[in-house]
This record gives C-alpha cells, sequence and structure tokens, in this order.
C-alpha cells in the first residue's frame, strides 16, 4: 500500500461477506467476525465449526475492523510527538477516531472523549475525578466495573428492583433522602450483563437531575446492540470497552462532561498529560511546576493505544453503516430462538428481574436442574463445539440474589463451588451479537435438550476449580 493521507487511511473499504459466506448459512450474519469458519476438536470424534456464544464477555473482532487496522499497520507510527509523516499521519487517525466515537455516542458539542484501557478503567477514571464529598448511589445490580469503583466516596447500594418503574422509585427515594447541597453521582447499567435485560436510562437520568446528581452509564453491554446516544438519553458520562464491541486491542471510552474531569488531577501523571513541566529553584523548594491539559489529553498520559482505538472507531462505522434497526431487528429473531427453545426444557430455568415481557439484548443466563453449571458448560463446549459462560459473571450480588443466595456471599468468578452433579451457586449464560449466525443458536438450543434428556456422553472431572474432560479414559459416560 503506498503512502497516502490519514483520510484515507481511516476509510479502508468495509469487509463484505464472502463467497462461502452467502453459500453457507451456517455463516449468515449481519457482519462477518473473524473466527466464524474455525474448526475445534470434539471428545466424542471428529470437529465442527465453533459457536462463539460468549459475547457478553468478549465479542469477536469484526473482519472490517481487523482489515482497517491491517490497512494502516505500515504507517503505524508515534502520536502527537512525532514530526514525521507516519507519526502526523498516526494522530490525526487518533484524533479523527475520537470524531468518530463522538458521532456514533451522539456526544454533545462540549463533551469530552477520553480513551481509557476499558470500561472499568473508564469508571475507575471517573471515580478519581469526583468532587470531594460526593455521594454515589449504585445499583447492586451492577456489574463489578460499576459496583466497585466508588471506594472513596459515600455510597448507597440500592436493592435489586424487579420492575424498571420500581428501579425508578428506587431511585428517586434514595435521592430524596441525600444530602441536597453536596454533588452526587448516579451509576447504573444500560443492559444487564447477566439477564441482557434493558433498563430505563432515560427515565433514571430524569430523576438524578431532577434531584440535583449527575448519572453515567455503564455502556459496555448496550452499545453493542443498540444505539446510544448521550444527547437522547440526557446522561452525563457514558462508558463502554472495546472488546465487547467487535474491537480488540484493549481500549475503551469515557465520553461526557469535561468540567469535574478537568478540576480533578491527572489519572496518570506523566508525558502527554502535562503542557508544561518547569524545575522550581532551590529557593522555593525545588521539585517541578507542572501545568497540565484541560482537554482530554489530561487524562490520557503516556503513549496512546493507537491500534486499540481505530478498531473502536472502525467498530463504530461498521456498526453505524449496517444500521441499529436491522441489527436489533434480526437480534430480537435469535433472542426469540433461544427462549423460546429453552422454555420447552422445564429442567430450565431463564434468570430475569424485570420478567419475560422486558426487551433485552442478547445476553440470557439460566440454570438447569440437577446440574452443575460448570459441568453443563463443558459438555456444551466438549461435545457441541460451543462456547458460553459459567460462574457469577462479576455480578455476584445479582446473580446471587437471582439464585436465591445471600447478596453478600462471597464467590470467585467462574469457579464453581462443587463437583459434577453437585448443587452450586453458579449460572450459565449464552450470548450473541450481529456476528451470530442462526446455526450456532439452534445447536445450542439442540444441545442443552439433548443434555438435559439424555445427559452427558463423557466423563468430566474438577481441575482448578473448573469441571473439564476426563481424558484418563477414552469411553464416555455410562
Amino acid at each position: 500500500m503506498s503512502a497516502r493521507p490519514a483520510a484515507q487511511v481511516a476509510a479502508a473499504p468495509a469487509a463484505t461477506p464472502s463467497a462461502t459466506d452467502a453459500a453457507d448459512p451456517c455463516c449468515a450474519a449481519p457482519l462477518p467476525v473473524l473466527g466464524r469458519d474455525v474448526t475445534v476438536p470434539l471428545v466424542t470424534g471428529g470437529e465442527v465449526t465453533y459457536a462463539a456464544l460468549d459475547y457478553a464477555a468478549s465479542a469477536p473482532a469484526l473482519q472490517r475492523v481487523w482489515d482497517d487496522v491491517a490497512a494502516y499497520a505500515p504507517y503505524y507510527g508515534s502520536v502527537h510527538r512525532g514530526a514525521g509523516y507516519l507519526s502526523q499521519l498516526s494522530t490525526d487517525l487518533f484524533e479523527n477516531s475520537r470524531t468518530t466515537v463522538a458521532e456514533f455516542l451522539g456526544c454533545r458539542e462540549d463533551d469530552q472523549v477520553i480513551f481509557t484501557r476499558s470500561t472499568t478503567d473508564s469508571l475507575n477514571l471517573l471515580a478519581a475525578a469526583l468532587p470531594a464529598d460526593c455521594q454515589v448511589f449504585v445499583f447492586e445490580t451492577e456489574h463489578h466495573a460499576s459496583l466497585l469503583p466508588w471506594r472513596d466516596a459515600r455510597v448507597t447500594y440500592l436493592n435489586a428492583p424487579r420492575t424498571p418503574d420500581e428501579a425508578v422509585q428506587t431511585l428517586e427515594r434514595a435521592l430524596a433522602d441525600r444530602d441536597p447541597y453536596g454533588p452526587a453521582l448516579v451509576c447504573v447499567t444500560g443492559a444487564s450483563n447477566v439477564t441482557g435485560e434493558l433498563w430505563p436510562v432515560r427515565e433514571l437520568a430524569a430523576a438524578a437531575h431532577a434531584h440535583g446528581a449527575r448519572i453515567v452509564l455503564d455502556a459496555a453491554q448496550l452499545a453493542p446492540h443498540h444505539p446510544v446516544s448521550v444527547e437522547e438519553l440526557d446522561v452525563d458520562w457514558v462508558a463502554f470497552s472495546g472488546h465487547k464491541l467487535y474491537a480488540p486491542f484493549g481500549s475503551g471510552v469515557l465520553a461526557g462532561r469535561s468540567d469535574w474531569l478537568r478540576g480533578a488531577e491527572p489519572y496518570l501523571a506523566g508525558g502527554g498529560a502535562s503542557r508544561k513541566v518547569a524545575r522550581r529553584p532551590k529557593e522555593a523548594g525545588g521539585g517541578v511546576d507542572v501545568e497540565w491539559h484541560d482537554t482530554a489529553a489530561r487524562h490520557e498520559a503516556g503513549s496512546p493505544n493507537v491500534i486499540g482505538v481505530y478498531s473502536i472507531a472502525s467498530a463504530c462505522k461498521a456498526l453505524s453503516e449496517a444500521g441499529f434497526d436491522e441489527l436489533v431487528g434480526r437480534e430480537r429473531h435469535l433472542i426469540a430462538k433461544v427462549r423460546e427453545g429453552l422454555a420447552e426444557v422445564p429442567a430450565v430455568r431463564v434468570l430475569s428481574l424485570f420478567g419475560d415481557d422486558a426487551p433485552r439484548v442478547g445476553v440470557i443466563s439460566f440454570v438447569v436442574d440437577g446440574w452443575n453449571s460448570s459441568h453443563f458448560a463443558a459438555a456444551l463446549s466438549a461435545e457441541y463445539g460451543i462456547g458460553v459462560r459459567d460462574g457469577l459473571f462479576c455480578a455476584h450480588p445479582l446473580v446471587r440474589t437471582l439464585l436465591g443466595g445471600e447478596a453478600d456471599e462471597p464467590g470467585e468468578c467462574g469457579a464453581p463451588e462443587a463437583a459434577p452433579g453437585e448443587k452450586s451457586l453458579n449460572a450459565i449464560r449464552v450470548s450473541f451479537g450481529a456476528g451470530t449466525p442462526d446455526e450456532h443458536v439452534e445447536r445450542f438450543v439442540r444441545a442443552v435438550k439433548e443434555l438435559v434428556a439424555d445427559g452427558a456422553r463423557w466423563n468430566y472431572r474438577t481441575e482448578d476449580g473448573r469441571c473439564v474432560p476426563d481424558r484418563g479414559n477414552d469411553t464416555v459416560a455410562a
């Protein structure tokens, strides 16, 4: 690829489904992803195309994203401080990506877009920027990324609501009882990483603002599935991760109001965050005087993850160009397939806060009577080539509430507490999105029915806290 301006690199052509994709219904999906033709071995013999149904943990990278990054890679250079052509091109690419993300999120004109490592990093950054004596209100239903960063603030944890209206009422009561003169922040998810249910973000934002509080939206599970507009939802900040949005390389975003961020000490102290640094005279005590940037750079110290940032921008473009109306419609089709299939299995109980009719994204958690969740997930993988999640999904209080356990009972993400056949307080999660073909969810439903009806065909054992196929024998389970 010959040298060309940054704008041309940024406009690398979108990936389109290959002839194989079009001919093979197994590969049919609105947006092709990497790994769609990867095969994996089965313990019972043979191989099968891998069914990646763990999008809520990390979605596979879009082919479009991978192609865009590959087109840019030969032009990689330092950002913001280089005089060379590749450095200038990379800087343009980085800042153009910031503009793309702002447009994708429907940001207001004076909002800042700060690039971070992940949703967790974004919310920890915001927590570090809270004004003194800030009160924080957070539902116990949050992912740990949005439940835990507020350790240095006065935190009120709100009980799990059972309807969207109850969520709004619970928040309104809590805010009405708060100190009315200090700053306050509400943190809420847009879509649950456990149940997939959509939360009433706009109504919660209205309640927060009516009581003089601000609100941050954890959109990690919402942004890959639904349009997110900071302005329309009237939230003050939004945070999400690239790896949930079909963009690898470990980047995230915090976007929103700039005043608290400008008033806070830099999240990291170092190059890029500083505008000017000067030695202080010995007679003045020595040391250095620092003038920090008041732009997004204030919280982006160090050499930025240009590849990760560009991959997020590429994914934002791909989703926008595909059209969320089409993506949402097809995802509802997949959700219906899974829910209808699971409803035909009496031993399966789907977990829900708001009930069967609640709108949701492609994230469904469930338990199976008589099965340890790790054992069930291991059998789906080893015998059917299906990748799902089991455990507490980094949302321990919520899962334990839904399963009837104590919300404060300790546990470790993904580590079952019992051997195969014994009860444990864990669940199974299946999740999917724009790269999921029908065949994957159809295979999943069929596998659930067969495992419940006939049991596993292989023997399993516990290894390092997980159920794994027993490679010590080469016979199927009795």
